[in-house]
């Protein structure tokens, strides 16, 4: 019996419970692939990470992501909530505020600000789909490491009214402290639907950027998402128009060991 440490990190909010949880196994050289899916599986949690090495030297640490059935080459809310627990545990220290995390996607660069900790994204692949979809006539497919389809449902009133599956939506709030309500359905992945989803918000951040919707609000935001699911998560945006970055706080509700046989 082999243990490991593990938490688990609450993302996209300082209040426990409130937010996106993801499972990290801290130091997992010991496990193979199909270990990491069984552990991914069995947590049942949307994403488990596993912090190992780095195998390029440019890189803090090297960052596994799986949901219950495959492997992501990036996620959003996983990627905050590792940073917060590689920092925490002292697996990784950060340099200058600057930790560089090596994915599936490449070697991304991370800013730790205060309590919070931003991500600077994969480039969207962006395409148009021309399907009508919950009553609207197009909307883009994005490529983030996820494949999210993003539809502007118009307000916020819409997004809370929605009983959907399979794509990120949002509506205005008509609050300009948050701006976007944001809702995620992932069912492909066994996720019915995401709490609060890093990969979706940057979904939708390359949708406002892709259809000229981002000069209504300007380079930075924050949207909520999760009060359909009990969460109160806060996720703050901000695009350029060579990137793309997606921070908020996370707090650590589980703190422990994992054994694995």
């Amino acid at each position: 019996m082999t243990q490991f440490s593990f938490k688990q990190v609450d993302v996209f909010t300082a209040r426990p419970f409130y937010g996106n949880p993801v499972a990290v196994v801290i130091g997992a050289e010991g496990l193979d692939t199909s270990a990491m899916q069984r552990i991914a599986a069995w947590t049942n949690l949307s994403e488990t990470t596993f912090l190992l090495p780095p195998a390029q030297p440019a890189a803090s640490y090297k960052l596994r992501i799986f949901t219950p059935r495959r492997e992501l080459p990036f996620a959003g809310h996983p990627t905050v909530g590792s940073a917060h627990a590689a920092l925490e545990s002292g697996f990784a220290k950060a340099v200058d505020g600057k930790l560089r995390q090596e994915c599936g996607a490449g070697v991304l660069d991370l800013t730790v600000e205060d309590a919070r900790i931003f991500v600077n994204a994969p480039q969207p692949k962006i395409r148009r789909v021309d399907a009508p979809l919950f009553g609207v006539e197009s909307a883009l497919r994005v490529d983030v490491g996820p494949v999210w389809v993003v539809a502007d449902l118009g307000d916020a009133r819409t997004v809370d009214a929605l009983d959907a599956s399979g794509a990120t939506v949002f509506g205005r709030t008509g609050n300009a402290a948050m701006a976007f309500h944001v809702r995620s359905f992932a069912p492909a992945h066994g996720i019915p639907e995401d709490p609060v989803c890093g990969s979706g918000n940057i979904a939708v951040a390359a949708y406002l950027r892709q259809t000229g919707l981002l000069q209504e609000f300007g380079p930075s935001y924050t949207a909520r998402q999760g009060m359909q699911v009990g969460r109160d998560g806060r996720v703050q945006v901000r695009v350029s128009a060579d990137s793309i970055q997606i921070g908020g706080e996370a707090v650590t509700c589980v703190d422990g060991n994992l054994r694995v046989d």
